[in-house]
C-alpha cells in the first residue's frame, strides 16, 4: 500500500493538532480532506493524448491541489476500456511525482469490474480509490453494503465512496455510510453530490470525526464546508486549481470572508461549467485556454456554440482568459 502524502496546507484538523483550538486531546488523522480534482482525458484523433495529460497533472501540482481523481466521471471513464482506464491512472502518477495524492476513480456496476480496477490501480502506484455507487442496476442498500464490503476486502488501498443519485439512480444511504464506515477500516471518505445540505448535517452527526466528507458540486463546496465536509472533489479546478485550491484552504484556516469573497468570484464559472452534461464544458474551457483539444468520445459531444460563448465569456469574467 502506498502512503499518501501529508497536506502542505493548513486545515481545521491540523490547526487544532498544532494548538489552534481549545482543546490538547489528540485528533485522528484524517486521510482525505481538502481540493482533489476530477482531471480530464484529453483525447486526440480518438486517443489518449499522453502528452496533454502530463501537462495538466503537472498544472494541478503547481496550482496546490492536495491530489487529482483521473478516470472518474469528468475523466470519461465509461468510454474508456480497461488498459486505457489503468494507463490514465499510471501516467497521472508518473506526472504527479508524489507530489500530490492520485485517487483512482475504479468504480463499477459490476464488483467483480471495480475490484479489478482498484487492484489495478494499486499495482500502478494510485494511493486510494474513489468508488462511485453501483449504477443502473439500482442494488438495495443491502447490496449496496455488501458491494463496497467486498471491495474494500480485495484491497489496501484507503477508499472514498460516491454517491450521487442524480447519476446512479440510488444514493448511498446515511445508514450504509455509517454501517461501512464501522465495518471497513479502508473505507474513510465520501463524496457527497446529492446537493443537500441537511444530508452532510446528518452524516456528520453519526460518522467518526476521522471520516472525511467532500463536496461533489463546486457551488456547494463553502456550504457543505460550513455544516462539517472537509473539502472538495472539484470539476472547477481543471481551469482554476490555484483559486479553488485558495478558497478551501480559506475556510480551513478560519478566514471565511476570504473563502465567501472567492466563492462569490468563482461562482459564476462553478455554475457555467454545467451548463451542459460534465464534462463537455470543462473541456471547452481547457481548449480555449489552449491545454487540450475540444474532443470527447461519443455518446458525449462538444458544447454548442451558444455554450462555447458562456464558457469563454465567464473564463474572462473571472480573470482565466484574455
Amino acid at each position: 500500500m502506498n502512503c499518501p502524502l501529508p497536506s502542505r496546507r493548513v486545515t481545521r484538523e491540523n490547526a487544532l493538532s498544532k494548538g489552534g483550538g481549545s482543546s490538547d486531546a489528540p485528533r485522528p488523522f484524517r486521510m482525505f480532506t481538502g481540493t482533489y480534482t476530477a482531471i480530464v482525458t484529453p483525447f486526440r484523433n480518438g486517443q489518449l493524448d499522453e502528452p496533454a495529460l502530463e501537462r495538466l497533472v503537472k498544472a494541478q501540482v503547481k496550482g496546490g491541489v492536495d491530489g487529482i481523481i483521473p478516470v472518474g466521471t469528468t475523466g470519461e471513464s465509461p468510454t474508456l476500456d480497461c488498459d486505457e482506464h489503468i494507463r490514465v491512472v499510471e501516467l497521472a502518477v508518473k506526472a504527479a511525482a508524489g507530489k500530490i495524492k492520485v485517487l483512482a476513480g475504479t468504480g463499477a456496476n459490476s464488483t467483480r469490474e471495480a475490484i479489478e480496477l482498484t487492484q489495478r490501480a494499486a499495482a500502478v502506484g494510485a494511493v486510494g480509490s474513489l468508488q462511485v455507487a453501483p449504477y443502473y442496476n439500482k442494488p438495495t442498500q443491502e447490496g449496496v453494503y455488501q458491494h463496497f464490503k467486498a471491495v474494500a476486502a480485495a484491497t489496501k488501498l484507503p477508499l472514498m465512496l460516491y454517491s450521487i443519485p442524480g447519476r446512479c439512480g440510488i444514493e448511498i444511504a446515511v445508514e450504509t455510510v455509517v454501517r461501512l464506515a464501522q465495518d471497513c477500516p479502508t473505507i474513510v471518505s465520501l463524496k457527497e453530490a446529492g446537493g443537500s445540505c441537511d444530508r452532510v448535517s446528518q452524516l456528520r452527526a453519526v460518522l467518526p470525526r476521522k471520516f472525511t466528507l467532500l463536496s461533489g458540486d463546486d457551488s456547494l463546496t463553502l456550504p457543505f464546508m460550513a455544516v462539517g465536509a472537509d473539502g472538495v472533489v472539484s470539476v472547477a479546478s481543471n481551469v482554476a486549481p490555484k483559486q479553488v485550491s485558495a478558497m478551501v484552504n480559506a475556510f480551513a484556516g478560519g478566514d471565511l470572508a476570504k473563502a465567501q469573497k472567492l466563492h462569490a468570484q468563482f461562482y459564476p464559472l462553478f455554475k457555467n461549467l454545467f451548463v451542459e452534461s460534465n464534462p463537455a464544458p470543462v473541456k471547452a474551457a481547457l481548449a480555449l485556454q489552449g491545454a487540450i483539444a475540444e474532443e470527447l468520445r461519443l455518446p458525449l459531444v462538444p458544447v454548442s456554440a451558444k455554450s462555447r460563448e458562456l464558457v469563454a465569456a465567464t473564463l474572462k469574467q473571472v480573470g482565466l482568459l484574455k
